[in-house]
């Protein structure tokens, strides 16, 4: 429904397009991105149960493992119920206010995922560089305010993004919004009048999440690698290592992408949108499917575990 002002319209609603240019595959592009949203969903419900049932992994590092989970679930089901709707049943329209909250979560939950990843570089920080002091620093209480830390820094990082869109752009082009989700840059683009403070405010939060903290993660494993090189022997030196193996490659597959999605939208000008959308679908979508892989293969402790629960589910007593 739209109030008309001149050339412009203030909308109640919005119409997403979903995959713009690839509407007739609609119905195809549903089955990987259900098995996809399926897979991460179980994955991280599985990690979740894991660490719970298992008191053993009841340690700072796997309590950032399941903050991890929790948020790559928010994520992925902040976007793939919508998207598999547009998919399957056509469901393109999405009230203001759903929209506004939609990209809330989307963003605000990103956030947070990068505020743990730092956290758990500053855990692998202290287990390595300062391993006697490991258990009486990050305390079970320092654990939970480290993820309160996040969680609120991208409240406040993220907040005012649609409350900027609320209050400052009621006016718009158009009700078509040529994307999946309600990503902020999707809908300011559309909107009448000066987008300036919207525009420099989202690129701001970008470059404090994307940059900052990738830069105070590499320096956190510099300070690692310099101790671990610092081992008298190649065994300890390789054993060190692993215990950052999963981090390493869970940090990669958030970073990577966002940053390939990020980069392709800001300045990917001739990429076809429909490449645009299909990236910022799985940034979205590959941490959560890849985190729960990354960390029951690379680490023992829940490896184990996970097969003796198939085992006992295979052979019931």
């Amino acid at each position: 429904m739209f109030v008309s002002n001149n050339s412009c319209l203030a909308p109640t609603s919005f119409w997403l397009t979903g995959i713009p240019g690839l509407e007739s595959l609609h119905i195809w592009l549903s089955i990987p991105f259900s098995s996809m949203y399926l897979v991460a969903v179980v994955g991280n419900v599985i990690i979740l149960a894991v660490v719970k049932m298992e008191r053993s992994l009841h340690q700072p590092m796997y309590f950032f493992l399941c903050m991890l989970a929790v948020i790559d679930l928010v994520l992925s089901t902040s976007t793939m119920p919508k998207l598999l709707a547009i998919f399957w049943f056509g469901a393109h329209h999405i009230d203001l206010d759903a929209c506004l909250a939609q990209m809330f979560f989307i963003h605000c939950f990103a956030t947070v995922e990068s505020g743990i990843f730092l956290a758990m570089a500053f855990d692998r920080y202290v287990a390595i560089c300062d391993p006697l002091h490991h258990t009486s620093v990050l305390t079970h209480t320092v654990v939970s305010r480290l993820g309160l830390a996040a969680l609120l820094r991208g409240v406040l990082y993220i907040g005012p993004l649609p409350l900027m869109i609320r209050l400052r752009l009621s006016l718009y082009r158009t009700q078509i919004i040529a994307h999946s989700y309600c990503e902020h840059m999707a809908v300011v683009t559309v909107a009448c009048g000066d987008t300036t403070v919207n525009d420099f405010y989202g690129m701001g939060i970008g470059f404090l999440v994307l940059i900052v903290d990738s830069l105070a993660i590499t320096a956190s494993y510099v300070m690692i690698f310099r101790a671990v090189m610092g081992l008298a022997t190649p065994e300890a030196k390789l054993k060190t290592l692993g215990t950052c193996s999963s981090h390493i490659c869970a940090i990669l597959v958030f970073y990577i992408p966002i940053a390939i999605s990020s980069l392709t939208h800001r300045f990917g000008h001739h990429v076809p949108p429909h490449i645009h959308i299909l990236l910022a679908n799985f940034y979205l979508l590959i941490p959560p499917i890849l985190n729960p892989v990354v960390y029951a293969v690379r680490t023992r402790q829940i490896r184990e575990k996970l097969l003796y629960i198939l085992k006992a589910g295979a052979h019931p007593k």
